[in-house]
């Protein structure tokens, strides 16, 4: 396969003219860290953003920052820790669940909208998305949004983009709104609840005075006893006054409370699905989307016909759920369970040959896809974005 990396729009947009004046399909790629999601590339040649790196702008005071797509995240975390700003949504790292190598992007999280678990407090990634430059399948510049929050013109295409997988166009650049670092971070965690129970305590908590920003239930046997976990994040004197009276609200429960290094790598597990990192071949795995407390009526359903494993974030509204690859990786299982209780399911890791054969990305109701295919016809006519990507013939 021929990679394509250009050093800036100009050659993207020559590359992108020719691809589709030669009706040659593009794979569209950042770091290649999350190339295994979704169908796999039927192309000979990728577009890669690799060439186009750099922090554009950084305005503390204005709380945004930009970067050209290519931009490693790590190189965006450090320029807004150097000023103790963060993103706030908390992007995961598909990294150990993949087992892929290369580096994050910028552009690759605003494509793929990944959020982690201050997602139920903070937003997804497209809601700090602000701005994006990008290169359409006609070979042409698109600037939408602004570079500060007071402009945001455009900003429905700004939220198109978001999520879209590479399959509307290529983006050069994007535009993110950011929040200080919290002073202080600390995990309530209360021991032995069963799933209701988890679920009845995440909305229980989610639902008081006292700004949880993560909550999340790992189930009894993933790292022993049945964990569920509530996050404060704040000044240190707010931390404090919120978490006992947060603990006082589970007086009746077995609690603990973490903190320092120990609360940020629990949390980095959580949010980079650590309990199923380590048997990539072996199992495939599921990212459920539901109502919170809908999640552990999913898993029951599930658990009827298929063995797996499962735990929960944002407050039991995402599960992550790992099982036998098999013939479909249990996707008519999965499907058959969220139509009774609502929701979409993506299949994030599986065989290439399952992939290929199963709706990877929640399937359609026609006049979604109708739309669907609406919108990546105004902005790729000839169809040349990653081609099927996300779902057959779009």
């Amino acid at each position: 396969m021929t990679t394509i990396a250009p050093r800036d729009e100009q050659e993207a947009c020559a590359a992108v003219s020719e691809a589709a004046a030669d009706r040659i399909p593009l794979a569209i790629a950042g770091g290649g860290t999350k190339s295994a999601i979704g169908r796999p590339a039927q192309t000979e040649r990728t577009l890669s953003a690799f060439g186009l790196t750099g922090v554009t702008l950084h305005e503390p005071a204005e709380l945004v920052i930009g970067a050209r797509a290519g931009t490693p995240l790590a190189e965006v975390e450090r320029t807004l820790a150097e000023k103790g700003q963060q993103l706030t949504f908390e992007p995961i790292d598909y990294r150990p669940l993949l087992g892929s190598n290369g580096e994050p992007t910028i552009g690759g999280v605003a494509a793929a909208n990944l959020s982690g678990p201050r997602r139920i407090q903070a937003g997804a990634a497209r809601d700090s998305l602000i701005g994006v430059r990008f290169v359409n399948g006609r070979g042409e510049v698109i600037k939408n949004g602004g570079r500060v929050m007071k402009n945001v013109t455009g900003l429905d295409l700004v939220k198109l983009l978001g999520g879209s997988w590479g399959t509307l166009g290529f983006l050069t650049e994007v535009t993110f709104k950011v929040l200080p670092k919290p002073e202080r971070t600390r995990t309530l965690v209360l021991r032995g609840l069963d799933e209701a129970q988890a679920a009845a305590a995440m909305a229980a908590a989610l639902g008081s005075p006292y700004e949880v920003t993560a909550a999340a239930h790992l189930p009894a046997g993933l790292r022993g006893g049945a964990q569920t976990l509530l996050r404060l994040e704040g000044f240190a004197y707010s931390v404090d006054h919120r978490g006992g009276e947060l603990r006082r609200l589970f007086r009746r429960h077995d609690t603990d409370i973490v903190d320092g290094e120990a609360n940020s790598a629990l949390w980095r597990g959580v949010r980079d699905v650590a309990p199923f990192a380590a048997n990539v071949s072996s199992e495939a795995v599921w990212r459920i989307s539901v109502a919170p407390t809908k999640g552990h009526l999913l898993t029951a359903l599930v658990a009827r016909d298929l063995r797996c494993r499962w735990f929960y974030d944002w407050g039991g509204g995402l599960v992550w759920l790992a099982c036998s690859p098999g013939d479909d990786a249990g996707a008519a299982v999965i499907r058959g369970a969220l139509a009774q209780t609502g929701g979409h399911a993506t299949l994030v890791r599986a065989p290439a040959e399952i992939r290929a054969s199963v709706d990877v990305f929640q399937p359609l109701a026609d006049p979604l896809r109708k739309l669907t295919a609406g919108i990546k016809g105004s902005l790729d006519p000839v169809g040349i974005f990653n081609p099927g990507r996300m779902y057959a013939g779009i």
